[in-house]
């Protein structure tokens, strides 16, 4: 039982990636735009004109490119981890224990990608906890990156 739940949690860190990249490329009219006033720091007052600030459609393209790579990258090794666990669930806890790696790898890339784009850039560099429009969405990314990685460890977890 307690596999098929580590399954089940890898599986749902892939469908996680597929919708969030999926919705990025579907309204990648929005994604851009909410990366933009991000970057452009307009939301409060005075950070239009903090040198930090930038309005460089090539930055904002490549942050909305880097999101969509690091949630399609998740979503495909947790995909293919997923079909490794499952594949090896009733054999021996080493090999199951082996069968985990490119899952966790997953979780590692979702959760680096999170911190990195929210947590340094965002909320960091662009100072997003100073908008009241986007200072929720650092705390989005915060519950994401923790959920995966409390199922990362969790997975990592040695059978019996």
């Amino acid at each position: 039982m307690l596999r098929l739940i580590k399954i089940a949690l890898i599986t749902a860190v892939c469908v996680w990636g597929v919708l969030g990249a999926l919705g990025n490329i579907l309204d990648w009219q929005g994604t851009r735009g909410a990366i933009g006033t991000v970057a452009g720091m307009t939301t409060w007052d005075g950070g239009a004109s903090s040198w930090r600030a930038t309005s460089n459609p090539v930055v904002i393209t490549a942050a909305a490119l880097g999101i969509v790579i690091f949630k399609s990258l998740s979503a495909l090794l947790c995909g293919v981890g997923a079909f490794h666990m499952f594949r090896e669930r009733t054999g021996d806890s080493e090999s199951f224990g082996r069968s985990k790696a490119v899952a966790l790898g997953g979780c590692g890339v979702a959760v680096f990608g999170l911190f990195l784009g929210w947590i340094v850039l965002g909320e960091q560099w662009f100072e997003m906890w100073r908008s009241p429009q986007f200072a929720q969405a650092g705390e989005a990314a915060f519950r994401y990156g923790g959920f995966i990685g409390l199922i990362g460890m969790f997975v990592a977890m040695p059978e019996e």
